[in-house]
């Protein structure tokens, strides 16, 4: 493709007509990733298991004129736990309140969040395992049995006070259920849930309607090279279908499958949905090292990255691929790895 000046496709000063005209637009658009989140359980594609289990669960809670039970949903992110949480809500008629567990803080956070609650209301907390323990232990009697102790004062006068809650339902959200404790685990009665990858047909369907929502007119190989790239996850087949209808509107070209190999690859995702951190570090590991097997800490040095971001970013898409192996002695990179990097 022949070099195309930015600046030149940038729109210019736009009539007052045209900003009246376009106002629908905006609003029916929105912030995007709520535009796109599905209204009905039959829009919500995928995850059938957790679907059936938690439509019965709804069902039988509102047919005795309960709230449903507390649910928790868990796995990698760009899944679909939050999208879960809104369709419950929507579903039940229900109020979601959303927070998340670095957002409490302290007890009074907490209690604050819970006197405020309504009669069925939906509390939604996303990466629950990272509320710390003080917090959870006040979170145990609200959730079992809806009540909330208080400790007033300090040392030998200090008194408990407890106060009642309106039933509600917590759902939480965490992409680490191992690091969630197991009384807190145990609270949640209505069942925990693991949501898995999903299928490249699933995934077609899925940047099909999303596709349709945003008014794109893009051919199905446009939509397959979105959907190959997006590791098997929802939110990355979204964000990608963005960036692809945003390359093919600044070029003013139709929304082809070169189009969208153009724009993925300008992101630096391959064909094998790798990034540029991703084949950085396959790199490292066969050049530098001669495929390992080496440790965390000496490519962390190597990569100028924390051990953290490569053990919970970087490896475990390579290690699902088939890419690289974590073994006793260190990370070891496989055949396929040294074919894709050579």
């Amino acid at each position: 493709m022949g070099s195309v000046n930015i600046v030149d496709k940038m729109p210019k000063k736009t009539p007052l007509n045209n900003q009246i005209n376009s106002q629908n637009t905006l609003e029916t658009e929105g912030f995007l990733d709520s535009t796109l989140r599905p209204n009905t359980w039959a829009e919500y594609i995928g995850q059938d298991h957790i679907k059936e289990n938690v439509k019965i669960l709804l069902l039988a809670a509102s047919q005795r004129n309960h709230p449903a039970e507390h649910l928790l949903f868990y796995g990698p992110p760009g899944l679909g736990k939050t999208t879960l949480a809104h369709l419950i809500a929507r579903e039940t008629g229900r109020q979601i309140r959303i927070t998340s567990g670095p957002a409490i803080e302290k007890v009074g956070d907490l209690a604050s969040i819970l006197t405020n609650l309504q009669p069925g209301d939906i509390l939604f907390i996303d990466e629950i395992h990272r509320l710390n323990k003080m917090i959870e232990e006040v979170l145990y009697p609200a959730m079992e049995s809806g009540v909330l102790d208080i400790i007033i004062g300090k040392g030998p006068s200090a008194r408990t006070i407890q106060l009642d809650l309106p039933a509600f339902t917590l759902i939480g959200a965490t992409t680490r259920v191992a690091s969630l404790s197991a009384p807190l685990r145990s609270r949640f009665s209505g069942g925990a849930y693991r949501l898995e990858y999903y299928s490249q047909t699933e995934l077609m369907q899925i940047v099909e309607r999303s596709a349709k929502l945003l008014g794109l007119e893009a051919e199905a190989e446009a939509i397959l090279e979105v959907v190959i790239r997006s590791r098997q996850t929802p939110r990355t087949a979204n964000y990608f279908l963005k960036r692809v209808r945003d390359f093919a509107q600044v070029y003013d070209k139709p929304t082809s499958k070169e189009v969208a190999k153009q724009a993925l690859d300008m992101l630096g995702v391959d064909e094998h949905g790798l990034n540029q951190s991703d084949r950085k570090y396959l790199e490292v590991l066969i050049e530098k090292f001669n495929g390992g097997p080496v440790g965390v800490q000496t490519l962390a040095q190597a990569l100028s990255e924390e051990e953290s971001t490569i053990e919970d970013v970087v490896e475990p898409y390579l290690i699902q691929q088939g890419f690289i192996e974590r073994t006793s002695r260190g990370r070891v990179a496989t055949p396929k790895a040294r074919t894709h990097v050579s």
